[in-house]
């Protein structure tokens, strides 16, 4: 049966995610950055509470995935952190310049990372030739790629995805990027065997008091008293599209 994978952007929404039937979580930091490595005291609050798998983001920044030394020496600061905190896998991606995978970086992160899950993160949709790199993550021995098919959206990039799966059982193809309960039944006919969503609402603060004019974090864009926060609900009701009697129905075309 198919895996659903939650992104998590805080603890809380870890909790409902793993409540709702989540297999696997993979926690992140600041959903307007598309997320960051999170906290310590995040990370250090999951391991502690949250049972199921949970693979956070090692990415020190926002913006490309092309990173100096100084960042390159902070993710694996992280790694080894994240390690010693008993996480089984992390979400990373590297490129050069160029746009190629960075396979001298990412050949130290897996010898860092020996007996945890490795997934290459959406950093592979902004890679030149991702049937190349295809090839280079397989040789490699990278677990999975997350990947929205080179597209804004998964849907959008169904073509490719399909491609993907059908070209490798190694590493498992992940589609990702606005997977929603309307469409992750194309995901599953297209035999993906994970499939990773954000599966969110927006929500109000609970604060009554709004200082009026002052924006901290958002450039004056947005509201900062609205946060996005896992839903329970979809998440349980996704999870129920793998079920055997759904995952084998007719309807959706479905290879089992």
């Amino acid at each position: 049966m198919p895996k659903l994978e939650v992104c998590c952007y805080s603890a809380d929404c870890a909790a409902v995610a793993e409540r709702a039937g989540a297999d696997r979580i993979e926690l992140c930091a600041s959903k307007t950055e598309g997320g960051i490595t999170p906290s310590i005291g995040v990370l250090e609050w999951v391991a502690q509470n949250i049972a199921i798998p949970v693979h956070p983001i090692v990415r020190p920044r926002g913006g490309d995935f092309c990173y100096s030394n100084s960042e390159f020496s902070i993710m694996k600061s992280d790694i080894a952190r994240i390690r010693e905190l008993g996480f089984s896998g992390i979400a990373i991606g590297m490129l050069t310049e160029d746009g190629a995978i960075d396979r001298e970086r990412m050949q130290q992160i897996l010898s860092l990372t020996q007996g945890m899950s490795v997934t290459f993160h959406r950093a592979f949709d902004m890679c030149v030739n991702p049937l190349l790199a295809l090839a280079q993550l397989t040789d490699m021995g990278v677990d999975r790629i997350l990947t929205s098919g080179q597209q804004q959206t998964a849907e959008v990039g169904l073509p490719l995805i399909c491609r993907l799966i059908q070209q490798s059982q190694k590493p498992v193809i992940v589609p990702g990027g606005g997977v929603r309960l309307t469409n992750i039944h194309k995901f599953i006919g297209a035999g993906a065997r994970e499939v990773h969503t954000s599966a969110g609402l927006v929500v109000a603060s609970p604060m009554r008091y709004r200082k009026a004019g002052v924006n901290i974090g958002l450039g004056g864009e947005g509201d900062e008293f609205e946060r996005f926060q896992v839903d329970g609900d979809m998440v349980a009701a996704m999870k129920a599209m793998f079920a055997p009697e759904i995952v084998r129905s007719p309807l959706y075309g479905v290879r089992v």
